[in-house]
């Protein structure tokens, strides 16, 4: 499937898509550096930057833990990833000494999630979030401090053959489509 953007837009949009093969080429902490980085630059609300993120290599023990809290159906594709990537956010901010709810730590996350992904996209890398995990387990195993809410587990590498995949996985194995803009703008009123 080809992606053709309906206005003129940089192709990092419309070339990043979220894969499920990889390939069994291992990646580095030093290789996943840039995609922090770019994280890091994300717009944040009162410049709170509430976003945290735990990594493991495969093969590390640090993988083992993010990987035993994925559901088996996420588990069967991204156990081949070279990393994998918990996201969380802290959900209040400190002011005065005082924590106060964060109404904005999900939305400035999911920013520095997208970073992530455009950064691992422009490296020759994917990038697949998953939602697909158990959330007290996951916190358990990388001993999440208190106030902190997890989002996703990201699976990172080189991409692989679809024909890596289980069967029932490899028609899926394309970039998706998006809706149309008149399917998601609204002047005045949401559609």
């Amino acid at each position: 499937m080809t992606r053709t953007a309906d206005h003129p837009i940089a192709d990092q949009f419309t070339g990043r898509w979220s894969p499920r093969a990889f390939a069994e080429t291992a990646l580095t902490e030093t290789d996943l550096l840039p995609l922090f980085e770019a994280a890091r630059w994300a717009p944040s609300a009162s410049n709170n930057q509430p976003w945290r993120f735990a990594f493991g290599l495969r093969g590390d023990a640090a993988f083992a833990k993010l990987a035993d809290a994925l559901v088996p159906f996420n588990r069967t594709w991204a156990e081949k990833a070279a990393a994998l990537v918990a996201v969380a956010s802290r959900s209040t901010v400190a002011k005065e000494g005082v924590e106060n709810p964060n109404p904005w730590h999900t939305f400035d996350t999911g920013t520095a999630w997208g970073s992530f992904a455009l950064q691992a996209h422009l490296n020759g890398l994917a990038a697949h979030a998953m939602g697909g995990f158990d959330a007290a387990k996951l916190a358990d195993n990388l001993a999440m401090p208190a106030g902190y809410v997890l989002h996703a587990v990201v699976a990172v590498g080189h991409r692989g053959a679809a024909e890596s995949l289980p069967e029932a996985l490899r028609a899926r194995e394309t970039p998706s489509p998006r809706l149309p803009l008149d399917q998601i703008v609204g002047h005045g009123a949401f559609k």
